[in-house]
């Protein structure tokens, strides 16, 4: 059995049989059998399915027998991956460094231009850093409808940001400084720890 919880549930999801159980016990069915009649499983797949289930936690029986998701498991696994995370960051280990990086901007940026933003705060921060530091020279002064220009370039392709709202947020986490309609990206390039924001 893998003590990675994540792990642990890829490998209990991996099997159709006990995703569809699953997936019925999540919209209501508190039953064996109604989890069958749900999930189109035959009796036999259904009392299989729901063992795992239950061995690993993530569904559970009340006193009367009822079947329900143990959302509260999900809920602790999520604060764990949390606490690994901040723990992986704060000790310098590789998650914080160069590969982790590369792979998030990546995911969020394809050809100069921004997909999306990053739901998770540090992943945000990172790729705004570089869209500052790809975008505008330290020390150079650049007026608003320049600014404008340059950003809506690289909103292009994401329906989740324009760019008045990216340059907000470069506004905000001091990548860019503002006076007058004027922006002006800092000479020591604004490299903000994690942990002072997160």
């Amino acid at each position: 059995m893998a003590t990675d919880p994540t792990e642990q549930l890829v490998r209990l999801f991996a099997e159709e049989s006990r995703v569809r159980a699953f997936a019925a016990v999540a919209l209501g069915a508190g039953s064996s059998e109604q989890v069958a009649r749900a999930a189109g499983l035959s009796p036999k797949e259904t009392a299989v399915a729901l063992l795992r289930l239950r061995e690993q936690g993530v569904v559970t029986a009340g006193g009367d027998g009822e079947l329900s998701v143990a959302y509260g498991l999900f809920k602790e696994y999520a604060r764990e991956a949390a606490q690994r995370e901040n723990d992986s960051v704060a000790a310098g280990s590789p998650a914080a460094g160069d590969e982790p990086t590369d792979l998030v901007l990546r995911t969020f940026v394809r050809d100069g231009r921004l997909v999306r933003l990053p739901g998770r705060w540090t992943r945000k921060k990172l790729v705004l850093g570089y869209i500052a530091e790809q975008t505008f020279e330290p020390g150079v002064e650049y007026p608003e409808r320049t600014v404008n220009e340059k950003l809506r370039a690289w909103c292009e392709d994401s329906d989740d940001i324009d760019h008045v709202a990216l340059r907000r947020y470069l506004v905000d986490l001091h990548h860019l400084r503002r006076s007058e309609g004027i922006y002006r990206r800092p000479a020591e390039a604004a490299h903000t720890g994690d942990a002072d924001i997160a």
